[in-house]
């Protein structure tokens, strides 16, 4: 094990411990770069801390997002997007944000990692099943003598064309419906007895089509069911990271994900209605986030959003503070020892000089991947000050008094080698 992957360990165990962490510190400390080490880490089972050495199926299992001011719930949640209908008119069509997405990734692992014989035996069926039908071509029929047609099908939903009807010509079925009416192992001999199983007051028109499907199922039982490998699956970790969390309304952007995040409610327990429930193919249908998710986010002390960091938040996430010298590490990736060595002089030297000024603190300091730019500046340690560093604390100590003063004092203890004015001249000259 590595140097840099053995200091990586305590802050996985951290995350696995909590579920959800924000690394807050000051600018360049490598927050985004340990997400990621930590995600890779986790991921990986302790193979790697690299995202570029994970495989294309587990870097599948981590999703990175930065949070901005007009970053909101329909881009990460769910939400209304425009879309162009088939007659060529515009519509609006409800679409899972990011996070959604993610979260759906990670919940079938889990819910696919604890499936029992019955339920393979039931998706094997089903598998089988629409595996064997012409989509858009075979025609069904409902007890009452409606003609439709399968025309798509995927995890969660049984997309169906109703070409009789003139005022609703296509529906979208509740996949897991037609599951749990297969596995229960009960006899359904009318509608009615699948609004009783569902509990529901009213019968739904969809229970007339899932009824229509179970039947044809149940019928070609033994010419439907197939082997289709479906083996429980290894439970897997997912790592969803957050960068510049505190940049974003938090309130706006989570919603009601407040509670389904907390660490203690993960998994059904925590199960919610989502804003737009009513417009699912189910509104019954709950939202949760399964225990194999977990939640990185990042924050600089210094941005002026923090102070509006949503405090619901703050209780659902363990804060981990990185000092500008606890990442010297990463200066490894500059592969000369001379250099990192020269860095952390530089680096070290300064820090100490902004901690001089009365008005500025450790959350202003400078952190070790300012050094990494080096690599892509000739390491020219001139250059990294005036393009770099020298506008940062400009910022910083913009109206305080003597501000020329202080940036003097930054430019020594760096030690930046200002071209003087007779030098400039006289070398103008002797050209």
């Amino acid at each position: 094990m590595s140097s840099i992957e053995y200091k990586i360990k305590p802050y996985s165990n951290m995350l696995r411990q909590s579920r959800n962490i924000i690394f807050r510190g000051a600018p360049g400390t490598g927050k985004s770069y340990l997400a990621k080490e930590i995600a890779s880490d986790i991921i990986s089972k302790g193979r790697t801390t690299s995202f570029e050495s994970l495989t294309d199926d587990e870097k599948k299992q981590i999703e990175f997002v930065q949070f901005h001011p007009s970053y909101d719930y329909t881009d990460f949640v769910e939400g209304l997007r425009p879309k162009i209908n088939d007659d060529g008119t515009m519509g609006f069509e409800l679409q899972d944000g990011i996070f959604k997405k993610f979260i759906a990734r990670a919940r079938k692992n889990c819910e696919d990692s604890e499936k029992d014989d019955k339920t393979i035996s039931v998706q094997e069926l089903m598998t089988g099943f629409f595996s064997n039908i012409k989509l858009g071509i075979d025609t069904f029929e409902t007890i009452n003598g409606n003609k439709f047609i399968v025309t798509n099908v995927d995890d969660r939903h049984i997309y169906i064309s109703i070409p009789g009807n003139a005022i609703v010509n296509k529906l979208t079925l509740n996949m897991n419906e037609l599951r749990m009416m297969l596995k229960s192992g009960l006899t359904f001999s009318k509608i009615k007895d699948i609004t009783k199983f569902f509990e529901k007051d009213f019968t739904s028109q969809m229970y007339s089509y899932d009824f229509a499907l179970y039947r044809k199922i149940k019928e070609n039982q033994g010419k439907y069911a197939v082997k289709a490998d479906l083996k429980k699956e290894e439970r897997k970790d997912y790592v969803f990271i957050i960068d510049e969390i505190n940049r974003g309304e938090i309130s706006k952007i989570f919603g009601e994900l407040f509670f389904a995040i907390d660490p203690g409610y993960r998994g059904k327990l925590g199960s919610i209605s989502t804003q737009y429930s009513n417009m699912h193919s189910d509104p019954d249908e709950k939202f949760y986030i399964p225990e194999n998710v977990y939640i990185i986010g990042t924050m600089n002390d210094i941005d002026r959003s923090v102070d509006s960091f949503d405090f619901a938040m703050r209780r659902r996430f363990r804060f981990v503070e990185l000092k500008a010298d606890e990442r010297l590490e990463m200066l490894t990736s500059l592969k000369n020892e001379e250099l990192e060595s020269e860095a952390i002089r530089r680096m070290s030297a300064l820090n100490k000089a902004i901690l001089g000024v009365e008005d500025l603190n450790e959350n202003y300091q400078i952190g070790p991947a300012y050094f990494l730019k080096l690599k892509t500046i000739s390491f020219d340690f001139d250059q990294l000050w005036t393009d770099y560093l020298q506008p940062l604390l400009q910022e910083y100590v913009q109206g305080m008094y003597d501000e020329k003063a202080i940036m003097s004092k930054f430019e020594e203890a760096y030690g930046y080698k200002k071209t003087r004015q007779g030098d400039a001249d006289e070398a103008t000259q002797n050209q």
